[in-house]
C-alpha cells in the first residue's frame, strides 16, 4: 500500500467561506433509485468551491496563500488572495509555490498559473483546466498530472493535443492555464486493501455469472457457470465488452485524429 506525498500542504483546515457540505447520494437518483452502482459510504467530505473561470477576475492579480488537498479530485488546489479581498479556490499547477503570483485575463504573461484566452498563447505550451464553451469555464485535462499541448491554429480555431493522443479543434477564445496539473505520482498510488477503497465511497464489485438469473443476465446456472450468452451483456440487458455505444454527435466535427486505443488482451 502506498499513499500520496503531503509535504508543502497546508496543515491549516479548509478555508471556511469557500467550503459547505456535501451530501452523499450514494449513486442514487431523485426517486432514491441505485442508478450508478458500487457506490456508498466512505468518509464525510466537505466541498470546496473551486473556480474553474476565474472570468470575475480578469486582470485582478492574486497571491497563493495556501496549497491545499482536496478530497474530491486528484489535483491539489490553491487558496488565492486578490488584490481586492476576495478569496478563491483554484486548481494548483505543478511548480506553484505559496507566496507566487497569478493573474488571469485575456491576455497575461505566459506564466505557470496564468489564465489566457488560447489565441495568445504561445505554441508548444503546456496548458490544463481548457474550455470547451466560451464563458462556462475549464471542462476538460483537469485531473492530477495531466495537460494537453497547443499545437497550431487553424482559422478560428486553436488545435489542441489532448493527454488521452486526441488532437481537436477548440475555439480560439476559450481560456486555459498555464502548466500542468499538480500532484503527477497520483497514478502510481497502490490503495492495497479493500477496506481503503470502502474508505472512499466504493462498493464490492460481484460478478454478474456469480448472482441469480433474476438479478443479472449472466446469472443462475450452477456454482461458477459460464455466461450462456453469445455476447456479454449488461445488468439491463444491452451488449457490453466492446461493443460502440458512442451516438455521432456534432462535436466528432472538431476531432482531427482520434484517440489511440489499447488493443484488448485476448
Amino acid at each position: 500500500m502506498t499513499i500520496a506525498d503531503f509535504t508543502g500542504l497546508s496543515k491549516a483546515g479548509p478555508e471556511k467561506s469557500l467550503v459547505w457540505g456535501k451530501q452523499r447520494i450514494n449513486g442514487r437518483n431523485s426517486y432514491g433509485r441505485v442508478t450508478v452502482r458500487h457506490r456508498g459510504g466512505g468518509h464525510k467530505r466537505l466541498f470546496r468551491a473551486v473556480d474553474f473561470k476565474q472570468l470575475d477576475k480578469s486582470g485582478v492579480p492574486g497571491r497563493i496563500m495556501a496549497l491545499e488537498y482536496d478530497p474530491n479530485r486528484s489535483a491539489r488546489i490553491a487558496l488565492v488572495y486578490y488584490v481586492d479581498g476576495r478569496k478563491s479556490y483554484v486548481l494548483a499547477p505543478e511548480g506553484l509555490k505559496v507566496g507566487d503570483q497569478i493573474v488571469s485575463g485575456k491576455r497575461t504573461k505566459v506564466k505557470i498559473g496564468n489564465r489566457m484566452e488560447l489565441q495568445h498563447i504561445p505554441v508548444g505550451y503546456k496548458i490544463f483546466n481548457i474550455e470547451m464553451e466560451l464563458g462556462r469555464g475549464g471542462q476538460i485535462v483537469r485531473s492530477a498530472g495531466t495537460s494537453a499541448t497547443l499545437v497550431g491554429f487553424d482559422g478560428d480555431y486553436a488545435i489542441v493535443q489532448l493527454p488521452s493522443t486526441e488532437i481537436r479543434k477548440i475555439r480560439k477564445e476559450c481560456a486555459a492555464t498555464i502548466g500542468t496539473v499538480s500532484n503527477p505520482e497520483h497514478n502510481l498510488i497502490t490503495i492495497g486493501k479493500a477496506g481503503r477503497k470502502r474508505w472512499m465511497g466504493w462498493r464490492p464489485t460481484v460478478l454478474g455469472k456469480s448472482m441469480n438469473a433474476v438479478d443479472h443476465p449472466h446469472g443462475g446456472g450452477e456454482g461458477h457457470s459460464p455466461i450462456g450468452l453469445k455476447a456479454p451483456k449488461t445488468p439491463w440487458g444491452k451488449k457490453a465488452l466492446g461493443v460502440k455505444t458512442r451516438r455521432k454527435k456534432k462535436s466528432m466535427e472538431l476531432i482531427m485524429r482520434r484517440r489511440i486505443r489499447k488493443k484488448r488482451r485476448k
